[in-house]
């Protein structure tokens, strides 16, 4: 499934929906239909755990083509939010996870050139979080270094503590796109979380794409474009943690919850890594776009 959390009207409170072709089904009115009990939104969906995903996909295979009245909503008329608009808990971001970007951090900023023996891990807090197509606030007082990122976000399904790295895709929910938004010249004293971590920073989405869609998702072209020109292009093969081995190493020491996301890291391309280094400015449009997933498109404005 390709999950989503969408709204009709400005004064609408969010919905979750799946999406199908140009259609949005909201799962809630669709289970009302079918006499099966479903939430309203993304969270709580991911709360009910595996069967929850094989159920849903049963219940719209059913009635695909045949939807109940008012159930299935034109994709135009409807405004897709972030699919977790506001995480519980602080996004897990992986630093250095790829080598090229490893050597291209080691000449432009304070890394080292070695590769990490293990993941490099930071946080980005929920306010970070915007939707597809919303902006991303360029404050020039604070910034005159702002980069992109495009990253494989995995949203975990199922409490993890002290997992096994064989067993650990088992508790991935399933997969989508974020920018990790950096503003370069805003670390202090090698933490990462004010450069990361400022208001809009995390651009996430536009869907959840489940797991059993996805069943390596280790084989994923990933690329970024700014004002249509590509600046990233790889492949999530070329990383090096894999998915399994980030959230077992990070459930050894810290809790995964339902609902939790872990941002990848970046291939090489940023905009620090450029001769000569590159920046978003006001009136920049960045886009990020994995393999089997889509694309996520934000402006940037200033403020």
């Amino acid at each position: 499934m390709r999950l989503v959390t969408y709204r009709r009207t400005v004064n609408e409170e969010s919905r979750l929906g799946a999406l199908d072709g140009n259609l949005v089904i909201d799962l809630q009115w669709l289970g009302d239909a079918a006499g099966m009990d479903l939430p309203d939104n993304m969270l709580d969906f991911i709360d009910l755990g595996p069967e929850a995903v094989k159920s849903t996909t049963e219940l719209l295979n059913t009635y695909r083509g045949e939807w109940p009245l008012g159930v299935a909503i034109p994709v135009q008329n409807v405004k897709l939010l972030a699919p977790i608009p506001r995480p519980r808990k602080n996004i897990f971001g992986i630093g250095l996870n790829y080598t090229e970007h490893v050597a291209e951090s080691a000449k432009s900023l304070d890394t080292s050139p070695d590769l990490p023996k293990q993941p490099v891990i930071f946080s980005k807090p929920p306010t970070t979080v915007i939707a597809d197509g919303d902006a991303i606030e360029h404050n020039a007082e604070i910034t005159q270094q702002m980069d992109w990122e495009c990253e494989l976000a995995a949203i975990i399904g199922t409490r993890a503590k002290r997992v096994e790295r064989k067993d650990a895709l088992q508790y991935v929910f399933g997969y989508s796109i974020m920018n990790d938004i950096s503003a370069r010249d805003n670390r202090r004293s090698g933490q990462w979380i004010y450069s990361k971590g400022q208001d809009t920073y995390a651009p996430f989405g536009p869907c959840i794409v489940t797991a059993d869609e996805i069943p390596d998702p280790q084989n994923l072209k990933l690329w970024l474009t700014v004002n249509g020109v590509e600046k990233q292009n790889s492949n999530t093969a070329y990383m090096l943690f894999k998915v399994d081995e980030l959230v077992a190493d990070i459930s050894k020491g810290i809790t995964l919850e339902p609902g939790d996301i872990i941002a990848t890291g970046t291939p090489a391309g940023v905009g620090a890594g450029r001769t000569p280094q590159e920046w978003l400015w006001p009136g920049d449009v960045v886009e990020c776009h994995i393999e089997g997933i889509g694309s996520l498109r934000n402006p940037v404005v200033k403020v």
